[in-house]
């Protein structure tokens, strides 16, 4: 029979992780309990090969990979690069986890490397971060959109994506065809403005 290995501490987690990834590590942070680990764009794929096949490490799982967005993070009094991707990882044979970030240099063409030749589950994550975030993974050998339609504009994800998105489609009749439009539907603000009186409900 099997015995479970213990994970190790957070704070141990963390210390053997910078000790492995050295000065390749721009931080290692923990809080609630979670190991944070932030590496620049240059580095991204030597860190995640380090992660997957250093022996303290042997984080053989990707777990998880999706876009950030943070133009309006802290309500825009974020100052530094827009675009973040940032990866979950688990290590089956230690019982451990950590999270990768990467930050795109370039807010205007967003890009970073692609982990599809360490991770082969980053494949349809890598696609729906640059679906919905238009987020550039080089070396990607199928890098399309998974979630939209073909002649879609845009990326839905972005913060200054229109809600009502830039076009619709509809049949029409006469060509007998779905074509494309511009959005006719006036942009409105569904949820009620609520204004309670002082000391409501007894607060």
């Amino acid at each position: 029979m099997m015995v479970p290995i213990a994970p190790v501490s957070i704070s141990q987690l963390g210390e053997t992780i910078a000790a492995v990834l050295g000065s390749k590590a721009r931080s290692v942070k923990i809080a609630l309990g979670e190991v944070t680990v932030t590496v620049g764009a240059a580095d991204y794929l030597a860190v995640a090969t380090l992660l997957r096949d250093a022996p303290a490490c042997k984080f053989e799982q990707l777990l998880d990979l999706c876009g950030l967005d943070y133009s309006e993070y802290k309500n825009g009094q974020y100052d530094g690069p827009r675009y973040c991707v940032a990866l979950h990882l688990l290590s089956i044979s230690l019982n451990q986890r950590v999270r990768l970030k990467v930050f795109c240099p370039d807010d205007d063409f967003p890009m970073v490397d692609s982990i599809n030749v360490i991770w082969n589950s980053a494949n349809w994550f890598e696609r729906e971060a640059f679906d919905l975030y238009g987020i550039i993974f080089e070396g990607h050998n199928d890098l399309r959109r998974i979630l939209t339609d073909y002649g879609f504009i845009g990326h839905p994800f972005r913060k200054d994506f229109p809600t009502t998105g830039h076009v619709e489609m509809r049949y029409d009749a006469e060509q007998k065809r779905v074509i494309y439009q511009p959005v006719t539907i006036e942009p409105r603000e569904m949820i009620p403005r609520v204004i309670r009186e002082e000391k409501y409900g007894g607060i």
